[in-house]
C-alpha cells in the first residue's frame, strides 16, 4: 500500500495530548488551568475529523501511569471527564460523533463509569467520527488483560492453544472494533510513544511536533495530515 496523493489522508489518527500542564504555566496558571483548555481543543479536532476525511480519531486523555501524579491534579482530571461527558453528550451526538472508551475502568469511580457506558449507549448509532477515548490506558496493559482473557478462553476448553496467534490475540484487545491507526502524533515536542497504542501503532506512521496540545488547532491537524499524503507506507515490503 502507498500513499503518494497528498489529497489521500489517514483513515484513523490517534493523538498523544501532550503539554497542557506546560501550556498553563507558560501562562503563570495551575496545570489544570492547561487542561481546561486541552478539553476544548478536542472539540475543535472531533469537528475536523469529518472535513480531513479522518473516520477514527482515537485520543489518550489519561495513562495508567498518570495516577502518579499529584492528588490534585488528578481528582481535577477525573472532574474534568465526568464535566466534559455531560456537557459535550449533545453536541457530539448531534454531529453523528459515536464514542467509544478503552482502558481499564475498575480504578474510575462509579459516577465516571456510569457516564462513559450512558455516552457510548447515547451515540452507539452515529457513523459520522469515531472518537476513541484512553482512559486509564496503558498498551502494556491493555495486552496483559487480553493475554488474560485468552488464556482463560483456552482454560476453559473453548479456544486451542494450536489457535492462537496475532488475529486472535487482537480480537481480546480494547481496540477490537477499530482498525488500526494510519497515524500517531505527539504532541509538545517530546518523541516517545509513552505506551499509547504499543500492539496497533507496528506500521503506523508518526508525527512528533512542538505544537503544545491546547495550541493543536485545525489549522495545525491539517497540516499534519497533508504531510501524510506524501509518505509511502510499506508495510515491510520493498516498492519497486
Amino acid at each position: 500500500m502507498t500513499r503518494t496523493d497528498d489529497k489521500t489522508g489517514p483513515n484513523h489518527v490517534a493523538v498523544i495530548m501532550d503539554g497542557n500542564g506546560r501550556w498553563a504555566q507558560q501562562r503563570g496558571r495551575p496545570r489544570l488551568f492547561g487542561h481546561h483548555a486541552g478539553a476544548r481543543r478536542v472539540r475543535e479536532i472531533v469537528r475536523a475529523c469529518p472535513d480531513e476525511g479522518v473516520k477514527y480519531l482515537t485520543i489518550f486523555a489519561f495513562s495508567t501511569e498518570n495516577w502518579k501524579r499529584t492528588q490534585t491534579e488528578v481528582s481535577g482530571l477525573m472532574a474534568l471527564f465526568r464535566r466534559y461527558i455531560m456537557r459535550e453528550a449533545k453536541a457530539l451526538f448531534d454531529e453523528g460523533v459515536r464514542v467509544r472508551f478503552i482502558g481499564d475502568r475498575i480504578k474510575l469511580d462509579d459516577k465516571l463509569v456510569r457516564l462513559m457506558d450512558n455516552l457510548e449507549m447515547f451515540t452507539a448509532d452515529n457513523d459520522k467520527v469515531h472518537l476513541t477515548i484512553a482512559l486509564n490506558y496503558g498498551g502494556r496493559d491493555e495486552v496483559t488483560r487480553a493475554a488474560q482473557r485468552l488464556a482463560f478462553e483456552v482454560e476453559q476448553g473453548r479456544l486451542s492453544y494450536k489457535d492462537v496467534d496475532a488475529e486472535t490475540l487482537s480480537k481480546f484487545l480494547d481496540t477490537r472494533f477499530l482498525p488500526d491507526p494510519d497515524l500517531v502524533i505527539r504532541t509538545s515536542g517530546e518523541a516517545r510513544i509513552s505506551n499509547f497504542l504499543l500492539w496497533q501503532s507496528a506500521y503506523a506512521e508518526y508525527e512528533f511536533i512542538d505544537t503544545l496540545w491546547p495550541d493543536f488547532t485545525k489549522d495545525v491537524f491539517a497540516q499534519v495530515l497533508s504531510g501524510y499524503g506524501k509518505r509511502e507506507r510499506r508495510f515491510g515490503a520493498v516498492l519497486a
